[in-house]
């Protein structure tokens, strides 16, 4: 069985980056797992409107974008509790699609259409060859996190966007600032407005690839990948290459789960069953070793 390990990555990988940077800011959004399921599904039904998948993709997170934006900016506001807000958006999501989906399809189940299907790998050119073709959220993923990398380390509003996450009460909503952070003319919760736009914006992507690889809007697509992402942001130590390991780690299980599945396709066995959850399975223990590790670093 052929399988491409970054392909089956890409989603989590995606996901994870956009989730780094609200932890950078200083609240965690725990809304990974809606804003995917809004990409997944919005990404289905605005290709098939607009008939151009890149038009279709590309909508569908600046929407999402829009809408992590205005979700942090009630938080504030209203202050809420950004882990509540984050729940509530979850299950909202799951709501929202199943009733769009009954609307405009008279179904809540699999949505077909000839003008959505799984995207041709794409070779790029490298010094008059092509490299190994690989599917386009490959490049995505990779451009993402080349970007990310750079933005974090070398960028000031990257340095801003970290000074805002070690701002004093940044894991509250009480609008707690340090001064130090106040006196350089940081604002955080302005950076916290722009790290929840861009994690919607990766979370919307990281749907789309879900949908696109498979070439149908399925609910629950989304497998549980968005709370894997969330995972691997502690898992890879909070830095984008940890990350990206973390997420190879969990795509090559969940690889291992399909293929061991497939051994046993023709009977009917709990093992099947159990064997589905090999990757949450690997996520909660490698998060345990995880903190472990950094609990005694900091001894």
């Amino acid at each position: 069985m052929s399988f491409n390990i970054l392909y089956a990555a890409s989603p989590v990988l995606i996901a994870a980056l956009g989730a780094l940077l609200t932890e950078y800011a200083g609240f965690l959004l725990i809304g990974i797992e809606g804003f995917m399921v809004l990409g997944s599904f919005g990404c289905f039904i605005l290709t098939v409107w607009t008939g151009s998948a890149i038009a279709g993709t590309v909508i569908t997170a600046v929407l999402c974008a829009v809408a992590g934006f205005l979700l942090c900016s009630f938080v504030k506001r209203s202050g809420s509790d950004p882990f509540i807000a984050g729940i509530a958006l979850n299950l909202a999501a799951q709501g929202l699609c199943g009733a769009l989906s009954l609307r405009f399809f008279g179904t809540g189940g699999v949505l077909r259409d000839a003008a959505f299907a799984a995207p041709l790998p794409v070779g790029l050119p490298l010094a008059g060859h092509l490299l190994l073709p690989q599917p386009p959220f490959v490049y995505v993923a990779l451009v993402c996190l080349a970007a990310e990398a750079v933005f974090l380390k070398t960028t000031v509003p990257g340095f801003r966007l970290m000074a805002a996450g070690l701002s004093a009460g940044s894991g509250s909503s009480d609008g707690a600032v340090c001064p130090a952070v106040v006196e350089r003319g940081i604002d955080p919760w302005r950076c916290r407005e722009g790290a929840w736009a861009a994690a919607a914006f990766l979370a919307a992507l990281a749907g789309c690839a879900v949908s696109f690889r498979v070439g149908v809007y399925a609910p629950g697509g989304t497998g549980g990948r968005a709370w894997i992402a969330l995972a691997a942001v502690y898992l890879g130590f909070r830095n984008v290459w940890g990350i990206l390991a973390a997420s190879l780690v969990f795509a090559l299980a969940e690889n291992l789960a399909f293929g061991v599945q497939g051994l046993f396709q023709n009977s009917a066995s709990y093992g099947t069953y159990a064997l589905a959850g090999i990757p949450s399975a690997l996520a909660l223990a490698l998060y345990v070793l995880a903190s472990r590790l950094a609990r005694d670093r900091r001894k």
